[in-house]
């Protein structure tokens, strides 16, 4: 199959630069199983979702992972995107001007954090050892940035806003970004009407950052990311499961996890691994019955993945419907709800 067969026009003024003012009044596209839609606001979504579902959502927390150093005594701007960390203190990182940083060459970002470059990997990524006095997190707090993607230009000024209201545990270099649309609100609103929330965790790495630069989309090698589901969120999936209830994947990321446990143990249980799962038309769904996610970028891993789940011309009938429609996509972006075709 073609990458270019995910392509499809977007208006640059559509792509959102800063999120909407309140977290649930972004617009949802639901998309049924039959291919039909109609146009709701987020907290619309209590009306979507059953008593006996589950809502599985993602729990990992961006870092500020973003930095910026020199080399000794140079007069320069380093650009630092920490990615995944591989062992304490060394991470494979994503670094501009990269012809700057041969081997050996040292970082300093502060009095306190230096890095010095110990491999240069393949594909350019650079792999980094941290120095640093204190604590690295906090060090990176005081002087990170978020790593907001590329197509978004304006300034973030509100930090937590990258964030979900839910993350609890950092590794991540950019956002699960389909849950920035709830609330502590309207989560309670949703257990309040009896369904479960399960969360699990996957720490988003350099597939968010890497286009498909494939023609075909079975050449194309997705990176691996490291998830982790405990015995709590297990017992909710199943249980859901049991009951003739749904499970609700908020994000990709829920998907890839879920799938990538369904695929590895036959079972949801507790489980920890990397996964490089890469979903496109042709997949069979094992677990994931309905999915809350963004409008995502032309020809990228992420439209392949929900084309895989509602067919590639639904999807993109969808997304000509939202454009007319003028939704704000991406990251900030409005969100759809899409109901498995078998439902």
């Amino acid at each position: 199959m073609k990458t270019s067969d995910f392509y499809y026009d977007l208006p640059q003024e559509l792509i959102a630069q800063h999120p909407s003012q309140k977290r649930d009044e972004s617009r949802l596209l639901h998309l049924r199983g039959d291919g039909s839609y109609e146009d709701l606001h987020f907290k619309d979504i209590l009306d979507l979702i059953r008593p006996e579902d589950v809502l599985v959502i993602n729990n990992t927390k961006v870092l500020p992972a973003r930095i910026f150093g020199h080399r000794p005594d140079k007069d320069e701007k380093i650009e630092v995107l920490l990615v995944k960390e591989l062992e304490p203190d060394f991470w494979q990182c994503m670094v501009r001007p990269g012809r700057k940083m041969k081997l050996g060459t040292t970082i300093e970002f502060s009095s306190d954090l230096s890095g010095t470059v110990e491999e240069i990997t393949d594909d350019g990524l650079r792999l980094i050892r941290f120095n640093y006095e204190g604590v690295f997190i906090e060090i990176l707090e005081k002087l990170g940035e978020m790593p907001l993607p590329p197509y978004i230009h304006e300034k973030l000024e509100d930090q937590d806003r990258y964030q979900t209201v839910y993350a609890k545990y950092e590794g991540s270099a950019a956002a699960p970004t389909a849950g920035l649309h709830f609330t502590e609100e309207l989560l309670q609103k949703i257990k309040d009407k009896g369904t479960d929330v399960a969360e699990i965790t996957l720490h988003v790495g350099l597939g968010t950052f890497r286009p498909v630069q494939t023609d075909t989309i079975e050449e194309h090698h997705m990176h691996s990311e490291y998830y982790r589901i405990d015995e709590v969120a297990a017992e909710k999936i199943n249980r859901a499961k049991a009951r003739g209830g749904r499970v609700i994947a908020v994000g990709t990321t829920s998907i890839r996890t879920l799938e990538s446990a369904m695929n590895a143990l036959g079972e949801i249980r507790p489980d920890a691994r990397e996964t490089n799962i890469f979903i496109y038309p042709g997949y069979e769904f094992q677990i994931v019955d309905a999915i809350v996610t963004n409008f995502h970028l032309p020809e990228s891993t992420l439209i392949m993945l929900v084309s895989a789940f509602s067919g590639r011309e639904t999807i993109l009938k969808a997304y000509e419907h939202a454009v007319e429609e003028k939704y704000r996509f991406f990251s900030f972006g409005d969100a759809m709800f899409i109901e498995s075709r078998n439902a």
